[in-house]
């Protein structure tokens, strides 16, 4: 599943766009494609693993799900399935094996922007207020949870569990006062380090924990287990990463 970082990526891929009219909008998406025509792409806006394409008093929200894709100025994918083709003057934009709505202007209103890791908004004290409101939650759902760190997916919250010496069921009730610190901080730090490292194509490079087998810190091996209420996978050191709970 595509994180934050990448949908950013996205999003300054398609700044050539903006201020374009559509002039065609195609696609098996289930949606009246037949009314995005004609319309200006404003703006684009991300939240998290979100996107939302402003155009007019309508938004077209994509969401990559796990195996979502896109491609610009390329020929269409015949082996993908092609939910929302929009082709400007200066170009087209694809979107594949996503999910593709069309709303209402209206529902940005409703987005807790301050949420989102990467974004200029992100409010570490708002983060800290709803992580103590889930004193018994553990880190690894905590992580995930899109209301709080909206962008973080499994690969960040594997990396920065291991980085702050973490065990990923670790009560956020339990934790230290700098532990929690360290915990928001890192969210958000290690997301703009994978929005670098992507950029060079050296993200799994600079991996520690995600899909490794062996410590890098002690030399042990790595445990990998499925966790949590969300049950994706956690590699992580049970030497190095210390449970609290």
């Amino acid at each position: 599943m595509p994180e934050g970082p990448s949908i950013l990526i996205l999003k300054q891929l398609t700044e050539k766009f903006i201020g374009q009219q559509i002039l065609q909008a195609a696609g098996n998406a289930k949606i009246a494609k037949e009314n995005l025509t004609g319309l200006v792409f404003e703006e684009y806006r991300i939240f998290g693993k979100q996107s939302y394409l402003v155009c007019g008093d309508c938004v077209i929200r994509i969401h990559l799900l796990l195996f979502g894709s896109y491609s610009i100025d390329e020929q269409i994918k015949p082996d993908r399935q092609l939910r929302l083709h929009l082709k400007f003057m200066n170009g087209d934009l694809y979107f594949y094996s996503c999910s593709v709505k069309l709303l209402d202007r209206r529902v940005l209103n409703d987005i807790d922007w301050q949420a989102d890791v990467l974004s200029d908004d992100w409010s570490p004290l708002r983060a800290r207020k709803k992580l103590k409101a889930k004193p018994e939650m553990m880190v690894c759902d905590a992580l995930l949870d899109q209301n709080i760190f909206s962008g973080v997916g499994n690969i960040i919250k594997n990396e920065v569990l291991y980085r702050i010496g973490v065990h990923p069921e670790s009560l956020i009730g339990h934790l230290p006062a700098k532990k929690l610190s360290a915990l928001i901080f890192e969210a958000r730090n290690y997301s703009f380090d994978f929005l670098r490292w992507k950029k060079d194509y050296v993200l799994k490079k600079n991996w520690l924990a995600h899909t490794k087998k062996i410590c890098r810190k002690c030399g042990e091996p790595l445990t990998k287990s499925h966790l949590g209420i969300t049950n994706r996978r956690s590699f992580y050191c049970e030497k190095d990463q210390k449970l609290y709970s």
